[in-house]
């Protein structure tokens, strides 16, 4: 059966042999194998029982992106709540020859209530095709007041390559802000990159701003391209050594994967009530 509805997860198998795996327990993307091979790292130390958001895969960010700055966000932790609340199982959207897609939902709960107060509709579209992996996040403002719902919102990829050896383009001339200065002055100061291919050889979390929204990422041996529509900004993060501070990485896990990440991150997006958003990344395997 192209879809495959577990317990814990959804499973998408295309026609020519790929697979995705997708939790239900933050939608989170936690497999991608094409021909075969895994394309996404996830921590052998990872929970995968809903008890803390995945280290690895492709969690979703949303509604903010690291710590809360949004008045509406205070009461969240960082990244927000949508890679750490369970969502439900919608519909297939797509079954065919071409590629297999199905829709998750998450709408507010009790316990998302407490923290958010906006009221909100999230659907979450994974395609599986031949050599991609799509996947569309929705976000629809059913407000019925004069709410504006405002947000920002990241696709977290966690692509398996050999850290050592990734290259990342077309980055060159952009502005971007350099998480790793140890000062609030050094984080917000905007910088220009000025490589032509930008690595992680040593710690890295920047912040692209006004980023073209097409990316390649290669290394010995392979490359994935990414494309995205509505995500003007892309984030490179990889901790290098000080991955061994994070309690769920595994043994030298840094080495194994980089992290790029499209999504709207800096400012937010704003939704008026009745209207919706949609933000989406194809990842290509090149062959």
């Amino acid at each position: 059966m192209p879809v495959d509805r577990l317990e814990d997860k959804v499973v998408l198998r295309h026609p020519k042999g790929a697979t995705v795996e997708v939790l239900y327990y933050g939608a989170t993307v936690t497999s991608w194998k094409v021909q075969g091979i895994e394309r996404l790292f996830v921590s052998a130390n990872a929970s995968l029982d809903g008890s803390k958001p995945v280290r690895g895969g492709i969690p979703v960010v949303f509604p903010c992106f690291g710590a809360p700055t949004h008045r509406d966000h205070m009461k969240l932790p960082q990244h927000g709540f949508a890679r750490s609340e369970e969502w439900s199982f919608e519909s297939i959207v797509l079954d065919n020859d071409v590629g297999v897609s199905v829709r998750l939902t998450l709408s507010p709960t009790a316990r998302i209530a407490s923290k958010f107060e906006r009221n909100f509709k999230l659907a979450y579209v994974v395609t599986l095709a031949e050599h991609q992996l799509s996947t569309d996040l929705h976000v629809y403002n059913p407000s019925e007041s004069s709410h504006d719902l405002e947000f920002q919102a990241l696709f977290h990829n966690y692509i398996r390559a050999p850290a050592s050896s990734v290259r990342i383009k077309p980055l060159q001339n952009l502005g971007y802000y350099d998480k790793t200065q140890q000062t609030d002055e050094g984080k917000a100061l905007r910088r220009i990159e000025s490589r032509a291919e930008v690595d992680v050889n040593i710690f890295t979390d920047s912040v692209y701003e006004n980023s073209p929204g097409d990316y390649q990422v290669s290394w010995s041996g392979g490359e994935i391209d990414i494309r995205t529509k509505s995500l003007d900004n892309v984030v490179v993060w990889n901790p290098q050594e000080g991955g061994k501070k994070i309690a769920d990485m595994e043994e030298n896990g840094w080495e194994r994967f980089v992290c790029v990440e499209p999504g709207y991150v800096r400012g937010f997006v704003k939704v008026s009530p009745g209207e919706k958003w949609i933000g989406q990344q194809t990842l290509t395997i090149k062959t």
